[in-house]
């Protein structure tokens, strides 16, 4: 079971709360426990100053991902962490980049979503992998390959900020 808190903290158009969910269960399928997640919407100014914050970057990046600092004597709680996604530049991206709107949200959530689980794009080979499952989870919801376009299939701009600024 999915448990999610969804915090709209952004004037733009965002999608439906049911949207997030679908998007959410695709990302975590593969995790047989159950899972909690915040996923909290803004705007450019808090996106921007939280991407300065942890990980001292000046500008709104499209999605954030905090996974939760659980103790190992506690590593049996559902909660897995909290992503933040700048609406307006999900907005941007998705028109520069010529996807589909909703497109450009299924993937930056499940994006997301697999950090919380562990997976990166720091080296080549975790890029793949990471890359080859959110091909494989958007298709199976009737997206198109988010990579397709991209010159050198670069991930998005997500970050795994860590608590003590590692």
């Amino acid at each position: 079971m999915l448990e999610l808190d969804l915090q709209v903290a952004s004037e733009a158009s965002v999608p439906s709360e049911a949207q997030f969910r679908l998007w959410c269960e695709m990302g975590l399928r593969q995790r047989s426990a159950d899972s909690e997640l915040t996923i909290r919407l803004v705007d450019e100014t808090e996106g921007r100053e939280l991407n300065h914050t942890w990980r001292h970057k000046d500008y709104a990046t499209n999605v954030l991902s905090f996974p939760a600092d659980v103790p190992d004597d506690m590593l049996d709680i559902p909660l897995l962490g909290d992503l933040v996604i700048c609406a307006p530049v999900i907005a941007r991206e998705a028109t520069e980049q010529g996807k589909a709107s909703d497109a450009h949200w299924a993937h930056m959530v499940i994006h997301g979503c697999l950090h919380l689980l562990g997976y990166d794009h720091i080296d080549d080979e975790e890029a793949e992998e990471m890359e080859a499952l959110e091909r494989t989870l958007l298709e199976e919801l009737g997206y198109p390959d988010p990579y397709a376009d991209d010159e050198h299939d670069e991930p998005p701009h997500s970050a795994i900020p860590r608590k003590d600024n590692e």
